[in-house]
């Protein structure tokens, strides 16, 4: 079992190395059969201090030593090694154990079940990602939305357009096991033990495609371009779906649906399913310059070839404490159009691995719970398609809306500092009915608190580009402790939405 060194502090050019051993400065031990760098980060709270912090894992050729030096220094900490262990059912059930998406979630929900020998048929309303790429393209490049093969959905789910950021804030040993998963399917090793991994989406392309392969090859099957259309759900059981014209006799049905299935949230509701409305955020992308974030975090060392691109996540909450904060930020990045249903506007933000684009994008979003769009289950998908609706309408649907903050802050004359990457083109229509009124009013307040942190935030010129609605699921899929729906025992929410 290993020990853990944490809080290893570094010069940002120190190699691997020379931080291992320092580390093993602290241990009297020299019976070490293998010691490497668990995770880094960067400290650059104080910018006359910016270092590397990194946590160091070390093990002994003895469990005994290993857990007595944890106990005479409580600095150490002794973990488990990651295991996946599922257990596996002895019963017997008629039918096959549908996935609903192939996103993350119904990824490695699928993964999962093939290795142990299940066979899982996936369902895909989207199509593979090769394809799916093609399609995305000609939207962003102008063309018609597919409403089943865009950002949201499709092959990889709607991450495989958004930066290929991994984070989660649960601490779950597991997490590690999804790193280590994706580095044997193609992604680069640095995500072991990157405080912030990225993979980006070009790398994820080739990802998802190689899990695919994988699932396959185990006996799974995966259907492309098959929605969920139905579910037969009787005595609290799913006997049969359907999808893409065809019926499925089923023994268990997992929903890895995501936050922007609008559709399938309808068929749940209909069936009786029971379902919650849930808090999420609304709000905009916003763009400044790269060089403009990494200054405001780095100072004088900005633009050094040792120090990564400059990233942020900052919150804040108004006087009525609602709260205000930054999400998905991408840097040298691009704001790109996400809708998934005709009609509306959605912006979300992605980067490639080498993130060497000139701007720097993040979502600028405010809370919104049941007590602003209503406590029926789907009040807040009403709620989000308004909005993206009445953005569509602002600008004719060809373009979006976007204004500097300068506007959003009262100062009618600004010009834009940065140039919008958002490809279909915005309209400088000020933030006039972009959103309801109290969401641009926390949305001001918290801007004007981020410039207090950043100076990047204080430049009236950045841009704002509305609206990003699709932060998390609106509708949560109420769910016993075993894992299931409490309205059927064999059906299994999973990831977004559960």
């Amino acid at each position: 079992m290993p020990i853990l060194i944490p809080y290893v502090r570094s010069a940002v050019d120190a190699d691997a190395a020379a931080v291992v051993e320092t580390a093993l400065k602290k241990l009297t031990s020299s019976e070490i059969k293998t010691a490497k760098i668990y995770k880094t980060s960067l400290d650059a709270r104080k910018r006359s201090n910016i270092h590397m912090v990194h946590t160091v894992y070390v093990e002994l050729f003895s469990d005994d030593e290993e857990k007595s030096l944890c106990r005479t220094d409580a600095t150490l900490k002794y973990v488990d090694k990651v295991r996946f262990s599922p257990t596996i059912s002895k019963t017997e059930r008629d039918g096959r154990v549908v996935i609903a998406g192939f996103g993350p979630a119904g990824m490695f929900c699928g993964l999962a079940l093939a290795e142990q020998g299940y066979k899982p048929l996936i369902l895909e309303r989207g199509d593979c990602v090769e394809n799916r790429t093609k399609i995305i393209r000609t939207y962003w490049d102008g063309g018609e939305l597919d409403e089943n093969t865009n950002v949201q959905f499709g092959e990889g789910g709607a991450g495989t357009f958004s930066d290929g950021k991994l984070t989660t804030r649960i601490k779950d040993p597991l997490c590690r096991y999804v790193l280590k998963r994706f580095v044997e399917f193609g992604a680069p090793e640095e995500i072991l033990y990157k405080a912030k991994p990225h993979i980006g989406t070009d790398n994820l392309r080739k990802i998802v495609k190689n899990i695919r392969e994988r699932i396959i090859s185990c006996g799974g099957e995966i259907r492309f371009l098959s929605r969920l259309e139905d579910i037969q759900l009787e005595n609290r059981y799913v006997s049969q779906v359907s999808a893409g014209g065809t019926s499925v006799e089923t023994s268990a049905l997992v929903l890895a649906v995501g936050h922007s299935a609008r559709d399938t949230f309808e068929l749940l509701f209909n069936k009786g399913v029971a379902l919650a409305p849930k808090p999420f955020a609304i709000g905009a992308r916003i763009e400044h310059l790269q060089s403009e974030v990494d200054e405001s975090l780095y100072g004088e060392f900005a633009g050094s070839r040792f120090l990564p691109k400059g990233e942020y996540q900052l919150s804040a909450r108004d006087k009525n404490g609602r709260g205000c904060y930054t999400f998905c930020m991408c840097p040298g990045g691009y704001v790109v159009p996400a809708a998934s249903e005709q009609g509306g506007i959605v912006t979300n933000g992605m980067s490639e691995y080498l993130r060497d684009g000139s701007n720097a994008n993040a979502a600028v979003v405010v809370s919104v719970t049941p007590d602003d769009f209503g406590k029926a289950p789907l009040d807040g998908v009403m709620f989000a398609r308004s909005i993206e609706r009445n953005a569509f309408l602002k600008t004719g649907g060809k373009t979006a809306p976007a204004a500097t903050v300068g506007e959003l802050l009262g100062s009618r004359n600004t010009s834009p500092s940065v140039v919008p990457t958002y490809s279909r083109g915005v309209s400088f229509c000020g933030t006039y009915g972009v959103l309801p009124a109290p969401l641009l009013n926390t949305m001001r307040d918290g801007i004007k608190d981020f410039g207090r942190k950043m100076r990047c935030f204080r430049n009236m010129g950045a841009v704002l580009t509305f609206p990003e609605t699709r932060t998390s699921s609106p509708v949560r899929i109420l769910r016993s402790d075993r894992g299931n729906s409490i309205s059927a025992d064999n059906l299994y929410p999973c990831g977004e939405g559960s």
